[in-house]
């Protein structure tokens, strides 16, 4: 086996969550396990057209997530309407989970590459789902 073959059959693509609140679907059942993939360019990319998005920046991560949670209990398919529908604590921490599993935890400070100043960076700097 390559090199390269054994370092992507390490790579890990999926990982589950227990929602802390859960998804009640319309006959009142609570889905709390799922799955989320790691996200694409494509995944990053494709909301930035959605007229959803487009009207309202706030909904990116309502569109982001639908495309990368691919199981939520039982729902058979998961889409926009079900993320709108989960609790806030819900939501908040899908989107924490995002930015872990993906790799996009900010940094608390950074090093200016010129001059070698370490500096804070400001909370909230680019924090939001889509904006890697």
């Amino acid at each position: 086996m390559s090199q390269e073959s054994a370092a992507s059959s390490s790579l890990r693509t999926t990982f589950d969550f227990d929602l802390p609140c859960g998804y009640v679907d319309a006959s009142g059942t609570v889905h709390r396990s799922g799955t989320m993939r790691l996200a694409t360019a494509q995944d990053e990319l494709s909301p930035l057209i959605d007229q959803r998005v487009r009207e309202n920046p706030a909904y990116l991560g309502v569109v982001l997530l639908s495309l990368v949670i691919t199981r939520l209990g039982s729902v058979p398919r998961i889409h926009a309407g079900v993320i709108e529908q989960l609790f806030a604590a819900d939501l908040a921490y899908l989107q924490d989970f995002y930015r872990s599993v993906n790799g996009l935890g900010q940094a608390d400070s950074v090093v200016c590459p010129g001059c070698g100043i370490a500096f804070a960076v400001p909370e909230g700097s680019g924090s939001g789902l889509g904006e890697s």
